[in-house]
């Protein structure tokens, strides 16, 4: 039928930088992933009702990174540092929208990692791949307002803020606006 888009695998990908790895995630990640997603701090910002619990680290590294990319919504990676090869950090891609090549990118680092600028690294690393060897033509990042680290990643990783999405997400504490921050092609020619 003309006009509808072919649902597509996410593409599969792996990307480095001098100080980490970016990869899909594996069973053998699962207790650092849940440690990452259990800190207090995460779990604040995580879009996630009280209610709903903890993050499953099996299931996010398997099944559920499975589903994402078979049905092209998006994929579930581990940052990994280089210096000791540890599982530092998660990114995940969402809301793929195949005929506009857009996609949102999330992202969540362990206590210990957190203010050394891996994060931005991480997430810059993943958007170029995406743009230049993918063909995405824009990739967002939503972030609840008085998440500071968040826009700072945001910012560093060379997203440009674009405004605010009025009661468009959740968290623990409940119903939350979202800045919109945005990557298009056009930027990496700059």
């Amino acid at each position: 039928m003309s006009g509808e888009v072919a649902v597509r695998r996410f593409p599969s990908l792996t990307v480095s930088t001098p100080r980490v790895h970016v990869r899909p995630l594996c069973a053998d990640d699962a207790e650092a992933v849940s440690a990452i997603f259990a800190d207090k701090q995460t779990q604040r910002w995580l879009p996630l009702q009280r209610d709903q619990g903890q993050i499953d680290g099996l299931a996010w590294c398997t099944e559920m990174a499975q589903e994402r990319r078979d049905s092209g919504n998006g994929d579930h990676y581990g940052v990994i540092r280089r210096e000791d090869d540890r599982l530092v950090g998660c990114l995940w891609t969402k809301r793929t929208d195949w005929g506009g090549r857009i996609t949102e990118v999330s992202y969540a680092m362990a206590p210990e990692a957190r203010g050394f600028g891996l994060a931005a690294e991480a997430v810059d690393a993943l958007a170029v791949a995406l743009i230049l060897e993918h063909g995405f033509q824009r990739l967002e990042v939503r972030v609840a307002p008085g998440n500071i680290a968040s826009r700072r990643v945001a910012e560093k990783a060379g997203f440009t803020y674009e405004g605010l999405l009025r009661n468009a997400g959740y968290v623990h504490s409940g119903r939350v606006d979202l800045e919109v921050w945005s990557l298009v092609a056009a930027d990496l020619h700059r």
